[in-house]
């Protein structure tokens, strides 16, 4: 190798933890551009810029690969969400902040709310005990504070949760997916927060 090539292959080398960011990177962009079932290891290869046996050297496969992404997506969501309640004592700020953690994930310009709420994949149980826990996990938060601010007991608390989660989830999604909308993400994020604290308000605190 001469050194000139030397020099090139030297500053190609990235630490494997910088590597395997970076191949997480371009799988992102394949998956969400492309779903799990199109994606090819080749086009994620290709996008990071390297060979096939470097990218195997961190994923044994394209479901590993995969799963990978998911687990960071999924924590993501649940530390946003978990962030937002712990924000603030006011209740009604705490709609807010919850309501705005949705939104802003799913506007994310990297698409990885794809991985998580609109999965390809979801017929593999690995991939479907992660969407489930992801929403679970994030109505359980919420249960906590609606547990110890009305004394009801987990189960209707779960429950009460996983509607408010699933009211934001659902139409932060629908609100990305309006053609040519107008409605900014503050007053999308304003009605839907208005609206679950118009409901949930309605609970007599213990």
């Amino acid at each position: 190798m001469t050194t000139e090539a030397g020099d090139r292959a030297r500053a190609g080398r990235l630490p494997r933890s910088a590597r395997r960011a970076q191949l997480l990177e371009s799988a992102l962009d394949v998956f969400v551009a492309q779903g799990y079932h199109a994606a090819a290891m080749d086009d994620i290869a290709e996008t990071a810029g390297v060979s096939k046996p470097v990218l195997y050297q961190h994923f044994p496969g394209k479901l590993e690969l995969y799963l990978a992404l998911l687990d960071s997506a999924c924590d993501q969501v649940l530390a946003e969400v978990r962030d937002a309640l712990a924000s603030t004592n006011d209740n009604k700020e705490r709609v807010a902040a919850t309501t705005e953690a949705f939104y802003t994930y799913v506007a994310n310009p990297t698409g990885a709310f794809r991985l998580v709420f609109e999965s390809d994949l979801t017929s593999e149980p690995a991939v479907r005990e992660r969407v489930d826990r992801v929403t679970l996990q994030c109505a359980d938060a919420c249960a906590e504070v609606i547990a110890d601010d009305t004394g009801f007991p987990p189960e209707v608390s779960r429950l009460l949760a996983v509607a408010l989660v699933g009211m934001s989830q659902v139409s932060a999604r629908f609100w990305l997916s309006m053609p040519d909308t107008t409605l900014p993400q503050e007053q999308a994020t304003d009605l839907i927060a208005s609206l679950a604290w118009r409901g949930i308000r309605g609970f007599p605190r213990h």
